[in-house]
């Protein structure tokens, strides 16, 4: 198993994470905004078919201090949101994320026990152009990092610094359109 996202179709990508916790305490670190801050990004989320959900970014807060990109410096703060497709805690959910132009993207994630650990499965679906494809590739990756390292008790590296860093790799694997 690779760290690594892979793109299984034109507009999706796909990463599978062994999480060093159990299901019940990788649902509540995607679900309970409070615990989700601490790796991706807060935000309440109505668990129900239909439900609403608000996602509300602050990446400076996820590493050690390093200065926000000028380009990432107008998302610093962003609020997105999204519709819940489906709930089935503590193992599936699947949201649609409302972007500023365009037609909502999907994102699915599962959870399968392995012992006392957790498989996480996570795609994201919908991507409208191999730009797009890119950043959410290497933004997914570093978030599952940080839940990595949280859920292991241990401090996040670097955030910005990485960021760039998995851009390059994503722009060497993901093939050109």
């Amino acid at each position: 198993m690779s760290d690594f996202g892979i793109v299984t179709e034109a507009g999706a990508v796909r990463f599978e994470r062994l999480m060093p916790a159990p299901v019940e305490r990788v649902w509540q670190y995607l679900v309970e905004s409070e615990l989700r801050r601490k790796w991706f990004c807060a935000g309440e989320m109505e668990l129900r078919t239909g439900g609403a959900m608000k996602l509300v970014f602050r990446n400076s807060e996820l590493g050690p201090g390093e200065e926000v990109p000028d380009r990432f410096k107008p998302a610093e703060g962003m609020v997105s949101t999204g519709e819940i497709v489906e709930a089935d805690p503590p193992h599936r959910l699947v949201f649609l994320w409302h972007e500023d132009s365009g037609p909502p993207t999907e994102v699915s994630w599962a959870l399968e026990p392995r012992g006392g650990q957790t498989l996480l499965t996570l795609v994201h679906r919908r991507l409208p152009d191999r730009a797009m494809t890119v950043d959410v590739s290497s933004g997914w990756h570093l978030h599952l990092d940080v839940l990595e390292a949280v859920l292991a008790g241990r401090e996040p590296g670097p955030f910005w610094s990485r960021q760039a860093e998995l851009e390059r790799d994503y722009q060497s694997r993901i093939p050109a359109d």
